[in-house]
């Protein structure tokens, strides 16, 4: 069994806002970095995320970040780092659909409860991106705590 899952939502907005909205530190702190995220989402770059309501920043590898098209990012403990990767596509002019997948936890009860909890964080980023960027909402403050 390979732990993995895929989530998509759909922005009203152009593919460069909705990826800049994801690569840029002070809009990512705005809606799902809740502590802030200090360094751009690029290539060969480590970054730091930190949440109020998940307390303790933790170092977020950018494996690849292809401007407009896809970020993949490594994060998590040494012993338990997944893979997550985000594509923007624009499906037509001033809507774009992201799709984000993560994968490579354990095959332990551990790694699948691990799963579905940020299978559960990306659907709420997806949402929260959308109501930031569409209509200057912060959908994740106070979301868990």
């Amino acid at each position: 069994m390979n732990l993995h899952f895929t989530v998509f939502g759909i922005v009203n907005k152009p593919v460069q806002t909705v990826y800049e909205g994801v690569a840029d530190p002070a809009q990512l702190s705005r809606y799902f970095t809740t502590g802030g995220a200090k360094g751009r989402l690029e290539s060969g770059e480590t970054v730091t995320w930190d949440f109020h309501d998940f307390p303790g920043a933790f170092p977020v590898e950018v494996i690849k970040a292809v401007p407009n098209e896809k970020i993949v990012l490594n994060w998590g403990a040494d012993d338990g780092k997944t893979t997550v990767t985000l594509t923007f596509k624009e499906i037509e002019a001033g809507r774009t659909k992201v799709e984000i997948s993560e994968e490579g936890w354990p095959e332990t009860e551990a790694g699948l409860k691990a799963s579905y909890g940020n299978c559960m964080g990306w659907t709420q980023f997806l949402s929260a991106l959308k109501a930031y960027l569409e209509q200057g909402i912060n959908l994740r403050e106070g979301m868990y705590k």
